[in-house]
């Protein structure tokens, strides 16, 4: 058993929100497990939502996949440019006042940013009026459907998570499985599950951030683009990403470790 950056997050006034001196005191005994993820509903394998399944072994679909969701968000198909993905709550909670900070000097570079989500009316009428002025760069979608949250799973390049807090997340572990580089902010589970990609060592499944501000967030996703134009290291991280097991077959090993500690 491990203690994860969110079981010490909680123990903290800004995270604790009340809880956090009972929490200290019973630090010892605080443990940290991370969700696991159904492989059989998140799969790009035998995902039935998405137009082309692929795996770690042969990315030809991940393209298909790619061009279909610019078609999906009526965006230009060009498959050379990075295309970045958001399915969110949209909500302060999920750092999209950094996204907002940043937007326009993001915009000016050659991406594509697709975004699904509902949630503060601020939000939803900031991104959509974005969207407006932004047209052939810039989609949004307000609401949740289910087969396009897979279908940008599996067509982005890269998954933004820059949340201020995140207990867990699960979708930069589904972003993992599918091959979208999940570009996220050092807490709670986020920190727990992505690694930064380090290109001397090939080690790593994407690319983190620690500061809460627009400035870190925009230094990790220049991290990002600069390394998927290498495409070699953009290959090796792509493989890195989906072969990690975040399984319920894995936490459920985890939880029985535990009851078998506390059992003695």
């Amino acid at each position: 058993m491990h203690q994860s950056p969110y079981s010490q997050e909680i123990r903290t006034s800004e995270h604790g929100f009340g809880l956090e001196g009972v929490l200290q005191q019973r630090a010892a005994r605080v443990v940290g497990i991370l969700n696991g993820v159904d492989y059989n509903v998140w799969n790009p394998a035998t995902d039935p939502f998405i137009a082309r399944q692929y795996g770690p072994g042969d990315l030809v679909g991940k393209a298909v996949c790619k061009a279909d969701l610019q078609r999906a968000f009526g965006l230009p198909q060009e498959s050379c440019i990075p295309l970045l993905g958001i399915v969110s709550r949209l909500a302060s909670q999920k750092g999209l006042d950094l996204l907002e900070a940043i937007l326009d000097e993001l915009l000016r570079m050659d991406v594509q940013l697709v975004m699904l989500g509902s949630g503060d009316r601020h939000y939803q009428d900031y991104f959509r009026f974005a969207a407006l002025r932004h047209a052939d760069k810039l989609a949004v979608r307000i609401g949740f459907d289910e087969g396009l949250a897979h279908k940008i799973e599996a067509g982005a390049d890269m998954f933004l998570m820059p949340s201020r807090y995140e207990p867990c997340g699960l979708n930069q572990l589904y972003s993992l499985k599918y091959g979208t580089i999940p570009i996220v902010r050092a807490t709670g589970g986020l920190k727990d599950s992505v690694e930064e990609f380090d290109p001397v060592s090939g080690t790593g499944t994407g690319f983190v951030f620690e500061s809460y501000s627009g400035a870190a967030l925009q230094d990790a996703m220049n991290r990002a683009l600069a390394t998927y134009y290498r495409k070699d290291e953009w290959g090796i991280l792509m493989k890195n990403a989906m072969t990690v097991d975040h399984s319920w077959s894995y936490s459920a090993r985890e939880y029985l470790a535990l009851y078998h500690k506390l059992l003695g």
